[in-house]
């Protein structure tokens, strides 16, 4: 199990609200933990997902996949507005390049 937890999505950040370091999981969105130092936010959110992830395998409950571990096809559809479309479609023609290469190029 403990490998596992290490392929979770960790992150630390600091909450203005809050005056203190928090620490995420993006697999677990519901949760985190508020710290002085940004070690001690990390070291409390991994503890806490362990928990979390022991009492769900304990009731018999979906435990969420790691981000990491899972497979992505590098494609996605994204709906915009006719006019962002039609003014995306014109930048890329006016750059010489396909639509999809210029909002790739954007993403990244």
């Amino acid at each position: 199990m403990a490998k596992y937890l290490d392929r979770y999505t960790y992150r630390v950040t600091w909450s203005e609200e809050d005056q203190e370091y928090v620490g995420l999981c993006a697999e677990f969105q519901g949760l985190s933990w508020l710290e002085k130092s940004p070690e001690k936010a990390l070291s409390g959110i991994r503890t806490l997902i362990k928990e979390c992830v022991k009492d769900m395998q304990e009731n018999n409950e979906p435990v969420p996949e790691a981000l990491a571990l899972k497979n992505y096809s590098g494609k996605f559809m994204v709906r915009v507005p006719p006019e962002t479309h039609r003014s995306l479609a014109i930048q890329a023609a006016e750059a010489g390049v396909s639509l999809n290469r210029l909002i790739s190029s954007r993403l990244q």
